[in-house]
């Protein structure tokens, strides 16, 4: 299956970019469906660094952990899901364009268990709100700083 990916360029500097898209806590503010964000094993984030996410699902929510793969200011994050029926894998990258920003976003999601019959669905809704959130980053970052 081919991956999850989206682009957008931002009006801001690729540091201001990256410090507000690997602030945890402000997840929420910017994630489309994403009700909480939790740095389990504290500041700073760094590679290894795991994070809970509760995501809104039917009537209820669901809490997934991550991990952060790989952490290179000002330009990438990756992370893989470490739990759950589907997990996630993927990075962000940011980088420079004119005085501005390109975050590209690319994930992969992998069914395990009753998760295999659950990708597909989980996908496509996946590969919307992903778009969405982009869109939402970048109101957010050119209208009130971020």
């Amino acid at each position: 299956m081919a991956p999850i990916s989206t682009s957008v360029e931002i009006a801001r500097r690729p540091e201001d970019v990256f410090a507000y898209i690997t602030d945890v806590p402000r997840h929420p503010e910017w994630q489309d469906g994403l009700v909480s964000a939790t740095l389990e094993t504290g500041e700073p984030v760094r590679a290894g660094s795991r994070v809970v996410h509760r995501r809104k699902l039917g009537l209820g929510t669901v809490a997934t952990t991550s991990e952060i793969t790989a952490l290179e200011p000002p330009r990438l994050v990756a992370f893989r899901g470490l739990d759950g029926p589907i997990r996630a894998e993927g990075t962000q990258r940011v980088e420079p364009v004119g005085e501005g920003s390109r975050v590209s976003f690319e994930m992969e999601m992998h069914g395990h268990g009753l998760g295999v019959l659950m990708a597909p669905i989980a996908r496509r809704q996946a590969a919307r709100q992903v778009a969405t959130s982009h869109e939402k980053l970048k109101r957010i970052l050119e209208s009130s700083g971020g």
